[in-house]
């Protein structure tokens, strides 16, 4: 599977993905889709989003000085349980590291408990916690985000 940087052109597939990715898992807190097009199009303005070629999946990376964050990750429902995910966030890890951040943050919404093990088995530790916007998504349920983080190490730290 090769992933690559999409173009904005394909910002209504990514639409797609990310919200048939995200419903099944939050629909009981989130209230609607999980984004809309114009929200994609003003991430295209801050960062990238990397996808499979067949566009079966998504991760959002913004580049912040030393440090990366990546969000919106997203594989379609007939493809979950097939290392796309786990494959998306490599890529996102060496763009960021190919960019020269030190490291990669991620924030994810305390309701969804199976998360930070999730990111906590591919080295990422919590560092904090920070107040849910819901501007992206309205939420039916007081939530927070748990932000994690991990340490890219360059081929040249070694």
């Amino acid at each position: 599977m090769t992933i690559r940087r999409a173009a904005s052109a394909e910002a209504e597939q990514i639409v797609r993905v990310i919200n048939a990715a995200f419903k099944p898992a939050e629909s009981f807190f989130v209230d609607g889709d999980r984004t809309d097009l114009a929200h994609v199009l003003e991430y295209f303005r801050k960062g990238v989003f990397l996808v499979p070629d067949d566009l079966g999946g998504c991760v959002y990376v913004e580049l912040r000085g030393d440090r990366a964050y990546f969000g919106l990750l997203s594989v379609d429902p007939s493809r979950q349980k097939a290392g796309v995910g786990k494959r998306l966030i490599a890529a996102a890890e060496d763009y960021a590291r190919n960019h020269g951040c030190r490291f990669l943050d991620i924030t994810v919404v305390n309701l969804r408990v199976e998360l930070p093990p999730f990111y906590r088995s591919l080295g990422y530790v919590e560092s904090g916690t920070r107040q849910f916007d819901g501007e992206d998504a309205p939420t039916k349920l007081p939530c927070h985000f748990i932000c994690m983080t991990k340490p890219l190490i360059s081929p040249s730290d070694t």
